[in-house]
């Protein structure tokens, strides 16, 4: 079953390439989705895709490339959106 979130990660997340290869992991787990930087320097995510490749998305996002830090993660349920496709 196809389920999507928002997710937003604080800490050492903005130039340190996070974006760059959670889109990678992204596109591993096969998910949709966005993926931006904040002005508050935390990074904000919407992905969607099947719940257990969604749910080891969610595990990347935990911990991002080895030389950033996520101090914390904030996960909210949202709509699925059934014409989204790749991953920006």
């Amino acid at each position: 079953m196809e389920k999507a979130v928002s997710i937003k990660v604080s800490g050492r997340v903005q130039k340190v390439a996070y974006r760059h290869y959670a889109r990678l992991a992204a596109q591993d787990y096969k998910i949709a989705g966005k993926i931006e930087n904040l002005p508050d320097g935390s990074v904000y995510i919407e992905a969607q895709g099947e719940e257990n490749n969604l749910k080891d998305f969610i595990d990347y996002c935990k911990t991002g490339p080895s030389w950033a830090r996520v101090d914390n993660i904030e996960i909210l349920p949202i709509d699925v959106q059934q014409d989204r496709k790749g991953f920006e």
